[in-house]
């Protein structure tokens, strides 16, 4: 919470607190509106002074709203970390030939009977393997509007059915920073936010796809294969080797969240593997590791898409987005010491009892952020600084905080026109977001299911890491990780909640 304590030092008035995410949000509308076309990076930063400047209206010190920007961004290293090294990971699997044989392999299943649900299926594998929504969206989205034009197929509801897979293979995914930030703001451990999200994520999928196959099998399309065929024979053109051996990295992935390592040393021992596959299948270098861990994979091919696929990843390419959370982590750092979100939203809390109450709250505050401050990292930074201790208090495991965040925050930005995730996806889709967004049936359907399930008691993890299955029955898994502090004051509040409310394994 604030620090209201100093002297002469006073929570900002409704009007105050709001002054600075309304100099935000005019900013992103105007650049949206006008087609300016600039990153939020500067407009947050210029936030950032105006909530300084209420800061000292309101008595705080220079000194004070500089610790707390600090103190948010530190809480947020690690994540900020592990965004790095899976920049280095991406790097690998594109000169290893990693994940253009998860597209080329993938490819070959799409039936034009079943295209929805098939590139919808396709969409989420390829995004779980690149950790990037953004990056499905710019190579295999911009294949499949090209395949559902040449169907006749309605192009908001093509652009739902890719945004539909790729968010979920996104949110899924270790390597997405927005996976690495929920689980990081949140004090969780990265493959405990996996776990956690498994209980909605696929439940939702599935209902998704099965929609997609319905829409499929009553409407009526020809099939123009060409896009798709330019694309795999680009890729087989390009690489020395293409066979599914190349596919073991990302098999490695699931492997190493079975082991529950740490995320950083994981990513870094995939990536090694990836440098490894590089020089056994493609005729790297050590030289050339060194240059894919940094700068990433860098090659010229005819083929645009398969241009698009390819070049990428790197250490370097990851601080765009890591300029980024820092500014926007002490944007919410500056607002959570100045009080702010406090004035604003701090009465709900307050009226929080229940589980089910501090869920809805968290996704509420986090779909708040993002539609006022325009990015997903602002929805996740903000809600988790306001909300965990709450969770400890209730006995709840961090990763259910963490799982909340992304229900409510990464599947919700792609739906808000002037954020940067919907300004992105129309443009490179072609399709404005209003448009699609009624066909982003995951998007939809799992902010939907996870507060349904958490209404009934189901899928809550909690401290000591028993949790409540969709069918109503207690499971004990393991203990997700959670501060040291915050997990023994869970775990005392579970045990008063367990002496009113004893269950049964």
């Amino acid at each position: 919470m604030s620090s209201t304590s100093g002297k002469g030092v006073r929570l900002p008035n409704k009007i105050e607190a709001i002054i600075p995410i309304v100099v935000l949000l005019s900013i992103m509308i105007s650049s949206y509106v006008l087609d300016w076309g600039f990153d939020p990076h500067i407009p947050v930063l210029i936030a950032c002074v105006v909530a300084g400047i209420i800061g000292k209206i309101c008595g705080h010190s220079y000194n004070d709203m500089l610790t707390g920007f600090l103190n948010a961004v530190n809480q947020s290293l690690e994540a900020i970390i592990i965004i790095l090294c899976v920049g280095c990971l991406i790097g690998s699997f594109e000169w290893a030939g990693t994940i253009p044989a998860v597209v080329y392999y993938g490819l070959k299943i799409i039936s034009p009977a079943l295209f929805l649900p098939l590139a919808c299926i396709l969409c989420a594998i390829v995004g779980i393997a690149l950790g990037s929504a953004w990056t499905v969206v710019a190579t295999l989205g911009i294949a499949f509007m090209s395949i559902g034009a040449t169907m006749g197929l309605n192009p908001g509801l093509v652009a739902g059915m890719i945004l539909s897979g790729a968010c979920c293979g996104d949110k899924f995914s270790p390597l997405s920073d927005s996976t690495n930030l929920s689980a990081g703001v949140s004090g969780t451990g990265l493959f405990d936010h996996v776990r956690a999200m498994i209980t909605t994520t696929f439940p939702s999928l599935v209902m998704a796809i099965i929609l997609y196959t319905l829409i499929s099998l009553k409407g009526s399309a020809t099939y123009d294969p060409q896009i798709a065929n330019d694309l795999s024979n680009a890729i087989v053109d390009h690489y020395d080797y293409m066979s599914p051996i190349l596919l073991i990295p990302v098999l490695l992935i699931i492997v190493v969240a079975l082991m529950k390592l740490p995320a950083i040393p994981a990513v870094l021992l995939i990536s090694a593997v990836g440098c490894l596959f590089a020089v056994i299948f493609q005729g790297a270098n050590f030289a050339d590791c060194i240059t894919m861990l940094h700068y990433g994979y860098s090659a010229e091919v005819e083929n645009e898409l398969c241009n698009t696929l390819i070049n990428r990843g790197g250490m370097d390419s990851m601080l765009w987005t890591n300029n980024l959370v820092i500014v926007a982590v002490g944007f919410g750092g500056i607002l959570q010491t100045i009080g702010a979100v406090e004035s604003l939203l701090g009465h709900m809390i307050k009226r929080v009892h229940t589980p089910f109450q501090l869920i809805l709250v968290t996704m509420l505050t986090s779909i708040f952020c993002i539609t006022t401050m325009c990015d997903q990292y602002i929805g996740a930074i903000i809600p988790s600084s306001m909300y965990k201790e709450k969770y400890d208090e209730l006995g709840l495991a961090r990763n259910t905080l963490s799982r909340t965040l992304e229900d409510g925050g990464t599947l919700w930005s792609p739906l808000v026109p002037w954020s940067s995730c919907g300004a992105y996806h129309s443009k490179v889709l072609g399709v404005s977001t209003l448009q699609y967004l009624p066909f982003c049936f995951m998007n939809i359907i799992n902010p939907i299911y996870a507060l349904i399930t958490a209404g009934l008691g189901r899928n809550i993890f909690y401290a000591d890491g028993t949790y409540r299955t969709i069918f109503g029955k207690w499971k004990q898994g393991s203990v997700p990780g959670a501060p040291e502090e915050a997990h023994e004051i869970a775990m005392a509040a579970l045990a008063e909640i367990r002496k009113e409310n004893p269950i049964n394994l």
